[in-house]
């Protein structure tokens, strides 16, 4: 079973969870294909970094999805993510050999999620992001930054077995 990060539902809107999320530690890298990044990131995880370790796969893998929206554009960069196991910190996870990957911490905040099955493809991304708006917006919650998708499954997993999740952050 792959460790997946921790999450508190603080309240249910419809079929959107609103989760508190604590301090994450993530590896990252920005403005790259996503096709391109996941292999930068598998390779890091697989053993190209300072230690030669490898470092457990956890889920989800998050990315970002350009969206149409009505919604302002906070960023024009996209990014994908690894969540990094619990056990590590900044100073015990060890350094990427290639630079394009960067470990951070993203602080504690709150997300508002919409799951959804079956295999990605930008239509139904940008059909589950306007329905996670539009459920936000008719209960005045106000959002920050842009879309993102979230995939907790193997690309092997056959698609009625694949949780996904569209997510966004929400203003308090």
């Amino acid at each position: 079973m792959v460790e997946q990060t921790d999450y508190k539902i603080i309240n249910k809107i419809e079929k959107v969870e609103i989760r508190q999320y604590p301090d994450i530690l993530l590896a990252t890298v920005i403005g790259v294909q996503d096709d391109s990044s996941f292999g930068i990131l598998f390779n890091y995880i697989s053993g190209y970094n300072s230690s030669q370790q490898k470092i457990s796969m956890t889920a989800p893998v998050v990315n970002s999805e350009k969206i149409k929206m009505t919604a302002p554009v906070i960023s024009n960069d996209r990014f994908f993510t690894f969540v990094m196991p619990d056990n590590y910190s900044l100073e015990t996870i060890p350094k990427p050999k290639d630079g394009r990957i960067k470990i951070h911490i993203q602080p504690a905040r709150k997300f508002a999620v919409l799951k959804f099955r079956g295999r990605t493809n930008p239509n139904l991304i940008e059909q589950k992001g306007t329905e996670l708006i539009g459920i936000l917006a008719d209960n005045n919650i106000r959002t920050k930054n842009d879309i993102f998708l979230m995939r907790y499954n193997s690309p092997f997993a056959p698609g009625f077995m694949r949780r996904n999740e569209v997510g966004i952050e929400i203003l308090d």
